[in-house]
């Protein structure tokens, strides 16, 4: 007796897949371009838009930062939070 496996189903060669259109990547990131050498602690409107609605942190693959803006934020975050300006999680 042979083993019942599954079917693939066939595809309709006349519809086209949909494609992700790839959104332009920065070269660098927001505050590299702005030459900021320190992310303020109490500049809550920059450091939400770097969270999520949970209140986590976004990753630098989604938020857009390089690897040393993202450490600044990071910290810059964990400040605000414990100073109660942002919420660890709401």
């Amino acid at each position: 007796m042979r083993a019942q496996g599954f079917k693939r189903k066939k595809t309709d060669p006349t519809k086209k897949r949909k494609r992700r259109e790839n959104v332009r990547e920065q070269n660098q990131c927001r505050f590299c371009r702005s030459k900021v050498k320190h992310i303020d602690y109490k500049d809550l409107e920059v450091l939400s838009k770097l969270l999520t609605h949970r209140g986590k942190i976004f990753s630098r693959k989604r938020s857009g930062n390089c690897a040393s803006c993202q450490r600044k934020v990071r910290l810059a975050i964990k400040r605000a939070r414990f100073m109660a300006l942002l919420p660890f999680t709401s």
